[in-house]
């Protein structure tokens, strides 16, 4: 069916607003490279979204090369115009399955951010080491990553996939920075906590217990 499933740019735009609100709502911005790594969020959420509801550009550069090979593809229709679906043949089990685990992501994501918000918040400006915070030294930023692949495994892009890695980059100087602060501000306190605490990504016999910890 060779539908035209693009051109919805009011979509586009309330879901990059959507995402952007949801993610201000647990990481806040205050100084300068902060607002700068948000920057970079909202350019990836713009270059997704238009992706995925205003203009099928990756795939659309890739038809000429992919066309012979997957004759499925039909650039302009969402389902054969997704890159895993158009090389898993146009199955929709194909389909099924990349939205699933990109949905397990995503949750994984917002259920990291949502823990590691309502620590902060409740420890008023207080050293926080339980919880999620005694897995990794930056759990919001964990789950923040993991939004990303989620981001990535759901719609690919040359755009996103270019702006992953500067993303991820530039959310690890920044908890570098963090952490600088961390520890003129608790010094030894600080030390002994973040003593072979791994900063993002905790032992994988760890993570179930990661994800489902209480706060």
């Amino acid at each position: 069916m060779n539908e035209y499933a693009y051109g919805m740019w009011v979509v586009m735009a309330f879901n990059v607003g959507l995402f952007l609100f949801f993610i201000l709502s647990f990481i806040k911005p205050k100084i300068k490279i902060e607002w700068r790594n948000m920057g970079i969020v909202t350019a990836f959420l713009v270059a997704l979204f238009t992706e995925m509801y205003g203009f099928p550009l990756t795939i659309y550069l890739l038809t000429g090369w992919l066309g012979d090979a997957y004759p499925v593809l039909q650039p302009f229709n969402h389902k054969h115009g997704h890159l895993w679906v158009v090389i898993f043949g146009g199955s929709t089990l194909a389909w099924a399955l990349v939205m699933a685990v990109s949905i397990v992501f995503l949750l994984a994501g917002y259920n990291l951010m949502s823990k590691g918000w309502n620590k902060i918040h409740a420890a008023h400006g207080q050293l926080v080491t339980d919880g999620v915070y005694s897995y990794v030294r930056h759990p919001q930023y964990t789950g923040l990553f993991l939004l990303i692949i989620g981001f990535l495994i759901q719609w690919p892009t040359l755009l996103t996939i270019i702006m992953a890695p500067i993303l991820l980059y530039a959310y690890r100087k920044l908890a570098l920075t963090e952490e600088m602060k961390m520890n003129e501000q608790f010094s030894q306190g600080y030390k002994e906590y973040a003593h072979d605490l791994p900063a993002f990504i905790p032992p994988f016999n760890k993570w179930k217990e990661f994800m489902t910890v209480a706060s």
